[in-house]
């Protein structure tokens, strides 16, 4: 696993919620290799050390600006940029986008990887690839289009078009306005809820027919679950379930 940059990416808890702050603010957070690295750790750490939810959040007036157009592209940026966004929409934990800003090219991506966005007031969503001579993967493409529609993502991905903060909640692109606040709030509200419940439902949702044989596992994992049990006895005694993912 690579090691936590904490140069370029602040992480901290908030009780069963862990935070990450991208904190390149004179680079309005853009993402070179080694925050993309950072971010993967950080996400390990959290998973590994017990995070129940995850969020995501940028230092200042951005969330992230895309790639570091003043670093060097190559295999060793896409590997990592692309082995981190995949891992985020892998992970059983589920993770909160706060957009506190302007989310452009990979900072979309970033944002899309996270399994629900909180924008606020100043969030704008782009994927300037036809503006820049880029591209981006297949899997981006098609989870933008899953998100926000299908002509809503030939905006953007054709005639490079962007989307502000009530579009995007219109469209589905985001989930709820609110701030940094408020995101963490919701992701307390999820920490509550059963893990092994969310892992479930996140890797059928995310995953593809290869992952078929590990849904079917995982299905059966949550019906033999210590939670089932508990959720039914806290029906009976009238009380808020207290899970454990086991």
């Amino acid at each position: 696993m690579p090691d936590l940059d904490t140069s370029v990416l602040d992480a901290r808890r908030d009780a069963d919620v862990a935070v990450l702050t991208l904190t390149r603010p004179d680079r309005r957070n853009a993402l070179n290799t080694d925050l993309c690295l950072a971010i993967h750790a950080a996400v390990d750490e959290a998973v590994d050390t017990g995070a129940r939810a995850i969020v995501v959040t940028g230092e200042g007036s951005s969330f992230c600006s895309g790639a570091d157009l003043g670093g060097v592209y190559g295999d060793e940026f896409l590997d990592a940029l692309y082995g981190m966004l995949h891992h985020l929409a892998r992970v059983p934990v589920p993770l909160v986008a706060a957009v506190n800003g302007p989310a452009i090219g990979a900072g979309t991506q970033l944002a899309m990887a996270c399994d629900l966005r909180v924008a606020d007031a100043s969030a704008k969503f782009a994927v300037p690839t036809a503006r820049n001579g880029m591209a981006v993967d297949a899997w981006t493409i098609r989870t933008l289009a899953a998100l926000a529609g299908t002509g809503r993502a030939r905006r953007l991905m054709i005639a490079g078009e962007s989307l502000d903060r009530d579009e995007a909640l219109h469209c589905g692109l985001a989930d709820r306005a609110g701030t940094l606040e408020d995101a963490l709030a919701w992701a307390g509200d999820i920490a509550r809820l059963a893990p092994l419940a969310i892992a479930h439902n996140k890797l059928a949702l995310n995953g593809s027919s290869a992952d078929d044989a590990a849904i079917e596992q995982s299905f059966r994992d949550v019906w033999a679950s210590e939670d089932v049990k508990e959720a039914a006895l806290a029906r009976q005694e009238k009380r808020q379930p207290v899970f454990r993912g086991v």
